[in-house]
């Protein structure tokens, strides 16, 4: 199964016509792995996470739509609403982020999207994870899916404080090999695999430019 066309459309149209030429251009990006990425069937895209700019560009990357959790709020927005779901944003409430997002990233692997899930929930300062949650592993155990790490370097220095512009910064994304599924949800299954992630992740991004 595939995402729905319109999805589809959209996402080449944004992909081609914005992100594609501002990673390459703007942002002179380098991407590596790409053949590691499984373009068909389920999958968890787990990466670190510094920047608003970070869900594009890790759709962008894997050469498939990604499916991102969003904040409930957004979706209350004109305009913004279709253009997010068209894009594949899903909402979660901030009350019940852990069964909202569950819930509807099972919902999003069954219409055919690979789920993006940053692997500490929020964004880091220097990239690098130091404290992973387990939300990628359940998901991830209860659809069977593989997790895909992705390593985002210098996301961080796109936007500096006290300036909206985005910043002409070197961007680096690195793709490592797909991680089998937790063969359980049990806690020390869901640990072991957000370990070798978190491992994963974080000797990508040493890697650097």
């Amino acid at each position: 199964m595939r995402e729905p066309k319109k999805n589809l459309f959209f996402y080449h149209l944004f992909k081609w016509s914005v992100v594609s030429p501002m990673l390459h251009g703007y942002f002179r990006g380098r991407i590596y792995g790409v053949e590691n990425v499984p373009q068909d069937g389920s999958l968890i895209v787990a990466s670190n996470h510094a920047s608003n700019f970070d869900p594009p560009i890790v759709s962008n990357c894997v050469c498939r739509p990604v499916a991102f959790m969003a904040k409930e709020e957004l979706f209350k927005v004109p305009v913004l609403k279709q253009a997010i779901e068209l894009y594949g944003a899903y909402p979660v409430k901030r009350a019940a982020a852990d069964r909202s997002a569950i819930k509807a990233a099972l919902s999003c692997l069954k219409e055919g999207w690979a789920v993006g899930i940053f692997l500490q929930g929020t964004r880091t300062p220097n990239g690098q994870i130091t404290d992973p949650k387990l939300g990628a592993a359940m998901i991830a155990a209860k659809a069977n899916a593989p997790i895909l790490p992705v390593s985002l370097w210098g996301t961080e220095k796109i936007l500096q404080k006290g300036s909206p512009i985005p910043q002409i910064v070197p961007v680096t994304v690195r793709i490592g090999e797909a991680i089998a599924p937790p063969e359980s949800s049990k806690r020390e299954e869901l640990q072991s695999v957000t370990e070798k992630c978190t491992i994963a992740i974080n000797s990508l991004h040493a890697l650097g430019r």
